[in-house]
């Protein structure tokens, strides 16, 4: 459908991460083939307003993306002004606290972890709270030993950030470099040049938990270095928070923090 091909390539001039222009792309077209849209072309506002009105969402996430798609799609493609969409309100997302598991009991199940490829890639995530889109996209040049650093390449809002690399990480990656000898990615698949993100879930919960997911380790790793007593300042700018109210959602879940407090009673 050659419309969705102009709205993917508006999407990409306008420098869309690859995963929203995916889902955005997805979600146009699902559109248009729920509403029996014949000429996309003649789309009009209304028509779109009242689509996100009545439609039927799996959940508030899905409710915004497509909010924000069909936005999108009325601004850079129908040249539309946004006389109804201007009235829908995005919803407010679910507070929901992350699961955060021990740190002490982090550590000891990755020191038992045999393969090597799979501790490595498990006890770089945790060690700086890297997302599991970040650890795949990890290349060998981004691991700098000399000045002991990591360079997070275009993560998520296509920014970059350098966290810091501990000796304990780096002689691990040596050791697993000597043994697996990757190329170009510092993690492999089997069948392509990039680890996959399904494998570094399922080797998360072989190893470490089954019933959450690997992002778990990002949320561990802040709440740890909390409870170590560092900078909320400081954890935000290794997890590359915009704003530090993301981050300040640690202290919630802090056991060290809440024991701190005096109760009333």
């Amino acid at each position: 459908m050659k419309i969705l091909e102009v709205f993917e390539q508006k999407l990409r001039y306008k420098n869309y991460s690859d995963k929203t222009i995916k889902t955005y792309v997805s979600y146009l077209k699902q559109f248009i083939q729920l509403q029996n849209i014949k000429d996309p072309h003649q789309i009009t506002t209304k028509q779109i307003s009242n689509f996100l009105e009545n439609h039927t969402y799996k959940s508030i996430s899905q409710q915004n993306q497509f909010i924000g798609c069909l936005k999108l799609f009325a601004k850079f493609i129908l040249n539309k002004k946004d006389i109804h969409l201007s009235k829908i309100e995005r919803p407010k997302s679910e507070k929901k606290l992350p699961k955060v598991i021990d740190g002490d009991l982090i550590k000891e199940k990755l020191s038992k972890i045999e393969n090597i490829k799979h501790r490595a890639v498990l006890t770089l995530t945790y060690s700086v709270g890297l997302r599991v889109s970040e650890v795949i996209n990890l290349k060998i040049e981004d691991i700098d030993s000399k000045r002991m650093l990591i360079h997070i390449k275009n993560a998520k809002g296509r920014k970059d950030r350098i966290v810091p690399l501990s000796q304990t990480v780096l002689e691990l990656l040596r050791e697993y470099y000597k043994q697996l000898k990757p190329n170009t990615f510092l993690f492999n698949g089997q069948k392509t040049s990039q680890y996959s993100i399904g494998s570094c879930q399922k080797i998360y919960k072989h190893y470490i938990d089954q019933e959450s997911s690997i992002h778990t380790l990002r949320h561990s790793s802040f709440t740890n270095l909390l409870e170590n007593g560092t900078d909320i300042r400081v954890i935000q700018s290794l997890a590359g928070h915009s704003n530090v109210k993301t981050t300040e959602i640690y202290t919630h879940v802090s056991n060290k923090v809440l024991h701190q407090l005096q109760l009333p009673i």
